[in-house]
Parts: structure tokens; sequence; C-alpha cells
């Protein structure tokens, strides 16, 4: 199975993910990206630290998501909700490779979730109908008003099943010391071990 991890700048979260799973199975097919990642940039040096205290080498250049990337994979492990959503609105042909990290191996709120994929598909398509209709009829301040107002049940439905779904985020050690980069580690971590039980069944 080929798996990529996605996070916000492929420097923190998603690389960790990506090297504490080749160092538990060296022979996994894994990669990972980053939703606003530039090309080619080195990890973050207080994550490195942080896989170093367990003895892993973390040799990454980051990359972005691309459409080559999620042909390649098979399923797409964001590290938060938001990456997750953001990836529905960017990359809407894959959409069922799509789970955060956390949700696909805890096999909970399946139903949420598809009852979310459903509610963006059709977001997406009232909007880009009404944006294509009314462009041309209205200045920008008042297709955005108007949109809002004609997309407003949407959105609320929207909100209503996000409440419902549960915290899946991994939390983002961006900025802080090396003992909160170890204890994202330590979640990620947890996790991973209950992927590669899930993936041997």
């Amino acid at each position: 199975m080929n798996i990529l991890f996605v996070c916000t700048g492929n420097t923190c979260r998603s690389p960790m993910a990506e090297a504490l799973l080749k160092h538990k199975i060296p022979e996994a097919s894994v990669q990972s990206a980053g939703i606003f990642a530039g090309k080619d940039h080195r990890a973050n040096e207080v994550a490195k630290q942080a896989l170093n205290k367990r003895g892993i080498h973390l040799d990454h250049q980051s990359q972005p998501v691309t459409n080559g990337l999620l042909q390649w994979s098979d399923v797409v492990l964001t590290m938060t909700t938001q990456h997750k959503q953001s990836m529905i609105v960017d990359f809407p042909e894959h959409q069922d490779k799509y789970y955060t990290l956390k949700e696909y191996v805890s096999e909970s709120d399946k139903e949420v979730w598809q009852l979310l994929r459903e509610t963006y598909a059709n977001y997406e398509l009232k909007r880009s109908k009404f944006i294509r209709e009314n462009q041309s009829k209205m200045d920008g301040v008042e297709l955005h008003k108007q949109l809002e107002n004609y997309l407003g049940e949407d959105i609320t439905k929207i909100q209503r099943l996000e409440s419902n779904l549960i915290n899946y985020d991994i939390s983002d050690p961006f900025g802080g010391s090396l003992q909160v980069y170890q204890k994202t580690l330590d979640e990620l971590d947890q996790n991973i071990d209950i992927l590669i039980k899930k993936l041997e069944k």
C-alpha cells in the first residue's frame, strides 16, 4: 500500500510520521507532502532533534501535494481535519483516499464524514455555478455578499456536521520547544503503531 502523509508545510508533522513508519517498517511505501509546502526545504531542526533522540535519522526535502502524488497513493493521511477539508476542496477527484491519521486508525465517524463529503461536493458545485452565472452581472463585493446569502444553509449544515466530529488533529509543534515536538512525536508514534496493526490485518 502506498501511503501519503500530509500536513501544512511538510517540514514537521508529516515528515515525522513518514520517518516513524519507515523506521518501524523499512520496506513501507510511504511519502509525505504539504498543502502549502515549498519544494526541497529541509525538515524543521527541532523535529530532527526529537527523532534523533529515538535513534531515527531524518534526511528530508519538502514537497507540495500534487495530482501525481495523489494518483500514486492508495491512502492519504492528513494531520488535521482542516488539512483533509482543504484536500477535498482542492483535489476532489481523490477524496475517497482522504482520512486524518487518527480517523483512519480509529474507524469512527464514517457516517458523518460521508455526509460531509456529499455536502462539500454539493456546496462546491452550487458555488461554482453561482459565480459562473453572476460574475458578469455584479461587482466583487456584491457577488460575495449574494454568494454568502445563497450558500447560507449549506454553510450552516457543514458547520453542524463538523461540530459532531471528534477532534482528530495531531497537535502542531511549530515554534515550540523540543519538549513540544517530543509530545507531538509521542502522539504520532501511538497512532502509527495502530496504523501498522491495521495494515497487517
